[in-house]
């Protein structure tokens, strides 16, 4: 006869505390470490499109039509400080889709919508004069979407920062089309974000963000194809065999020697922060490209990243931007997906590759969610607001032969023997 089980003296009167009513991506899990904790202000979120006229249409060149051109729509997310009214509460449903692009019947495109910590169009928050947010642009992966990082960029604007992302034309799920136009225009629409929120910021413009941002402290965040944009925006100049992988030599423009390239350089961009860039494994930046890169960069990947490469592609990144300040968070175990969201639902009911595009196989994603949220609140802390988080940052190794020890406890902001399976490297500007 099995024995009853009891509760030692004291133990019923403890209660467990509510679940809230509402679980939002990004939420902090007990063990997260203490700088993803949202920040004190509140969120609004507004979505605005842009649009860039006269661009190089690349999917429809040809040697009899070498240089057709067209408008590129860009559809942007922007979270900022916001005001909330009398009853206004920061809830939000986004709208999403599933799938591979259209014309897919593998994987179509699939609406589904979850829920997020902001309030839709509310009144935006000053900064306390005469200090302005720093503005953070975000780049997603190919496909994916600007809603794609959603606990991040929640986290970063109740936290003081203006954050908008981007939906690049032909490289979201919904619109996904040929690579060519990935390659090519990352970079242009990074840089067409930045000159128009400049303009927005500008006092007397009438846009919701007039005074609101300061564009002269801008960091880049990109993933995966967004990661491979923001350090060629930053430096990263293209080398001749990347050039040559598109006909009729439109992607020049961002080749490492070109005039008009080294011209583009912005110094408004302050820190870079990389999830799992694309491109080192292959031809796309010799050892002179990366060199080319001098803003501070945070790398963030994992070791069996088998889209990107590790040892191979992020590591050699990493080690070859020698005149940059930069750091490498390494998720030991993890592929590809390092930076988006957890899988939705409508994901898992969808199937294996719809689930498998947002989730990692040895590492919950809620908590690499939290742990990202700490990283890049301090990196951007320090390289956009001068904020003393360094010690967040200068963090003692792992022990010798990759595992880890006590010593995890001396991570900074870390809860007591949980880091393990993570690695921070660092490697000063020559």
């Amino acid at each position: 006869m099995m024995a009853a089980c009891v509760a030692p003296p004291g133990a019923l009167a403890k209660k467990p505390a509510p679940a809230p009513a509402v679980e939002y991506y990004g939420d902090a899990r007990p063990d997260a470490p203490e700088l993803a904790a949202r920040g004190s202000l509140p969120v609004g979120v507004r979505t605005v499109v842009i649009e860039n006229k006269d661009q190089l249409d690349i999917l429809n060149a040809s040697a009899s039509r070498p240089d057709p051109r067209y408008s590129r729509k860009l559809k942007l997310e922007v979270w900022y400080p916001g005001r909330l009214a009398p009853g206004e509460r920061e809830h939000v449903m986004y709208t999403d889709v599933l799938g591979s692009g259209p014309g897919n019947p593998a994987r179509p495109n699939t609406p589904f919508q979850f829920a997020g910590r902001a309030a839709r169009d509310a009144a935006p928050l000053p900064a306390a004069a005469p200090a302005r947010y720093p503005l953070v642009i975000v780049s997603h992966g190919y496909p994916g979407s600007r809603l794609q990082m959603s606990y991040l960029t929640e986290n970063l604007a109740s936290k003081g920062y203006v954050v908008v992302a981007i939906d690049h034309a032909e490289s979201t799920r919904a619109d996904k089309a040929g690579f060519p136009s990935t390659l090519l225009n990352r970079p242009l629409d990074d840089l067409f974000v930045l000159r128009s929120v400049a303009r927005w910021a500008e006092a007397g413009s009438g846009h919701f963000l007039a005074g609101l941002v300061d564009t002269d402290s801008t960091a880049l965040v990109g993933y995966s194809m967004g990661g491979y944009g923001v350090l060629n925006v930053v430096g990263a100049g293209l080398s001749a065999d990347a050039v040559a992988f598109v006909p009729g030599g439109g992607l020049a423009v961002h080749q490492r020697g070109n005039p008009e390239y080294d011209a583009r350089r912005d110094p408004r961009i302050k820190a870079v922060v990389a999830f799992a860039p694309w491109g080192g494994a292959g031809k796309i930046w010799d050892d002179a490209g990366l060199a080319g890169v001098r803003t501070p960069t945070l790398f963030i990947a994992g070791d069996q990243d088998d889209i990107s490469g590790y040892k191979d592609g992020v590591l050699r990144l990493f080690q070859g931007l020698v005149h940059a300040d930069r750091y490498l968070l390494t998720y030991r175990g993890a592929r590809h997906n390092t930076a988006p969201n957890p899988p939705p639902p409508a994901a898992a009911a969808a199937g294996l590759e719809e689930f498998m595009a947002y989730a990692e196989p040895a590492w919950d994603s809620r908590r690499i969610n939290n742990i990202n949220q700490h990283f890049v609140t301090a990196f951007l802390g320090v390289t956009l607001k001068g904020q003393p988080l360094q010690s967040y940052l200068d963090l003692p190794p792992l022990p010798a032969g990759g595992t880890a020890g006590p010593d995890t406890a001396a991570w900074k902001g870390f809860p007591k023997r949980s880091a393990v399976g993570l690695e921070l490297q660092h490697l000063p500007a020559q």
